[in-house]
């Protein structure tokens, strides 16, 4: 019987100590993934294959990597809101492009889409410090654009998106209207027992009952609901309550979080979306819910006799 045990004990004790070791060599390979399983990292299409109107930009990260990005216009001369996009974690921004053509569409608004260190043109190894400074390139660029109304800009992320816009909308207050969150996990601490169930003992977040031993070694953690704690502006949650990547109570924890410090919150359910397709299975009702809320906190701003007034979109 002590044989059997210690055979037992051993046993899973190397699959533990298996387990963590890869965990620590290729984390990053299971948090960013740039390229597809069977596709190239290079772009599949451009904007112009869906006939947008749209410019290359190259931005140098305060780190010195430089980054590609699309920024594309429904019209040439729109001064409508900026919405900075931040894409999830698998692929590129080109595999986003369908749903930002509808967005542009819909919302009659500008959106910047950044390429991360690592993804698709962009040079560079992803990593949190540096998609971080990434994301301040892209904004401080657009915060300096002559042909944008500034004081309307909008992050948007979805999922891991909404982890860098989460930090990037805290850090910028002066600089950021609105943020919106898609779908968004509390931190990679929680999601690493979600993709790989036996480590829920070993790392997870505050609101776990994991023992938290491992958790030095995750080197992206991506506490979003410490960062959404702290943010002041307008924020809209928007959760498809069929993900089958990040658990929907995740959105929860982050609006209640969120909430507690700040009124200026919004939270809104799809109960067919799931983690790529709720801005599809939503269909007018998630599109309706995005135009209201820019509406409210991105508004026009028009000069009239008496000075500035505020219009709405809609």
């Amino acid at each position: 019987m002590v044989t059997y045990v210690s055979a037992l004990f051993y046993g899973v004790g190397g699959i533990v100590v298996a387990g963590v070791g890869l965990l620590v060599a290729f984390q990053e390979k299971l948090v960013y993934v740039p390229v597809l399983p069977g596709l190239s990292k290079s772009y599949p299409i451009t904007p112009a294959r869906l006939n947008l109107i749209y410019e290359d930009v190259w931005l140098r990260s305060s780190d010195g990597v430089r980054l590609h990005s699309w920024f594309i216009k429904v019209f040439p001369d729109c001064r409508g809101p900026t919405i900075l996009f931040f894409q999830e974690n698998a692929g590129n921004i080109a595999h986003r492009l369908e749903m930002v053509r509808i967005m542009i569409q819909k919302l009659k608004c500008n959106v910047f889409m950044l390429s991360y260190r690592g993804y698709g043109e962009s040079e560079g190894y992803p990593s949190q410090h540096g998609i971080i400074k990434d994301a301040q390139a892209a904004l401080d660029h657009l915060s300096q654009r002559a042909d944008i109304d500034t004081s309307r800009i909008v992050v948007f992320g979805r999922s891991l998106g909404g982890a860098v816009g989460a930090v990037l909308t805290k850090n910028n207050p002066e600089k950021v209207s609105a943020l919106i969150l898609e779908n968004t996990f509390t931190s990679i601490l929680d999601m690493a027992g979600v993709l790989l169930p036996f480590l829920k003992w070993f790392i997870g977040g505050s609101g776990t009952k994991s023992l938290k031993l491992l958790n030095f070694v995750v080197r992206s953690p991506w506490k979003t609901i410490d960062a959404i704690g702290e943010v002041k502006q307008p924020v809209l949650f928007l959760s498809g309550l069929k993900d089958e990547m990040v658990p929907p109570f995740h959105m929860k924890m982050l609006y209640a979080k969120a909430a507690t410090r700040n009124s200026q919150c919004t939270f809104v359910e799809f109960p067919s979306g799931m983690h790529m397709d709720t801005w599809l299975t939503g269909g007018d009702v998630y599109w309706r819910t995005v135009m209201q809320f820019l509406a409210k906190h991105a508004p026009e701003e028009r000069k009239a006799d008496t000075g500035l007034r505020h219009w709405s979109l809609i």
